[in-house]
């Protein structure tokens, strides 16, 4: 039996998290409802999954204000992650899969740093893809807007508000992810100040020239090397890590990312790893989409993520 048909029996949680918190534009909060509507519950079940949808969570309304002190929104960030990390962790703690539907990508805060502590607590390591146009490496210091969906990799890393970065409360302190554990695949729009602290934290960015180069097996290849079944792998899909051609619907569009066949091939291939414990999908923002494009493609991918392959050769 190969890996990923092992995931099948794995009872899967779908949480809503319906804000733009994070974003600098309006709208990713009706990504969740976007997704539902997209069918992504029965795309599941078709692949033999058990998929409880647990509804969305509640929390403080968008008061849209400018930064504070390098910060929008901080204390209605904070309490959207927290509640993201309450429903996931009770997920985990459940034995299920949880898939978290933001939501801008502030919210993977609140959900890495759940996964983190589960795994910390269980003694599983931890891999973390995060499938991004977006390194997401800011700070206060260096970031050009303070909307905190461009920091949330830097805060798991250690590097923000105490309210943010001790999230995990990790057993014996620290922060809930170390550089070493994260694997980003598409970037191609970074800050100039976010690119040096990138290089100096030493993140592995698998970025769009590299896969180019390269092409996106090799690429998948690198980014899931060294998995085993000590090890929980979480994806932190974007949905603009895709190329706007084929998903116009966020709020970030970056011209020249994957297209359709090179992000099916990186879906199939983490499926393959047979690894995936969590996932988040964020950044969908329907107002921006045209008849839900964007939520019917990301599904598709998704269920990929899940099994579903497009392969038909058998090896000889």
């Amino acid at each position: 039996m190969p890996p990923n048909a092992l995931r099948s029996a794995q009872p899967t949680s779908l949480i809503g998290a319906p804000t733009d918190i994070g974003a600098g534009a309006r709208g990713a909060s009706m990504g969740p409802e976007a997704l539902r509507v997209a069918g992504l519950q029965a795309a599941l079940e078709s692949h033999g999954l058990q998929v409880f949808d647990r509804g969305n969570l509640s929390g403080p309304a968008n008061p849209w204000q400018p930064p504070v002190d390098g910060y929008r929104h901080l204390p209605e960030v904070v309490e959207w992650n927290q509640r993201v990390f309450d429903a996931v962790y009770a997920e985990l703690q459940l034995g299920h899969l949880p898939i978290l539907l933001g939501g801008d990508h502030c919210l993977g805060l609140g959900s890495i740093s759940a996964v983190a502590r589960h795994c910390a607590e269980v003694g599983k390591k931890l891999r973390v893809l995060w499938l991004d146009a977006h390194a997401d490496f800011n700070t206060s210091a260096l970031t050009p807007s303070g909307n905190v969906h461009g920091m949330p990799v830097a805060c798991l890393c250690g590097f923000g508000p105490e309210a943010l970065t001790g999230l995990a409360r990790m057993p014996g302190g620290g922060a809930a992810l170390r550089p070493s554990q994260i694997r980003q695949i598409g970037i191609r729009s970074v800050d100039a100040g976010e690119k040096r602290f990138v290089h100096e934290q030493g993140l592995e960015v698998f970025d769009m020239r590299y896969i180019d180069e390269v092409g996106m097996r090799q690429t998948m290849q690198q980014a899931l090397a060294g998995l085993d079944a000590h090890t929980h792998l979480h994806v932190s899909f974007d949905v603009d890590f895709l190329d706007p051609d084929i998903a116009p619907g966020v709020g970030t569009t970056v011209p020249g990312g994957p297209t359709y066949r090179e992000a099916q091939l990186c879906m199939e291939m983490i499926a393959d790893s047979g690894r995936l414990a969590s996932l988040d999908i964020v950044e969908l923002n329907p107002a921006l989409d045209v008849r839900n494009r964007t939520a019917v493609l990301a599904v598709d991918l998704v269920e990929s993520l899940f099994g579903k392959s497009t392969l038909m050769r058998t090896s000889p």
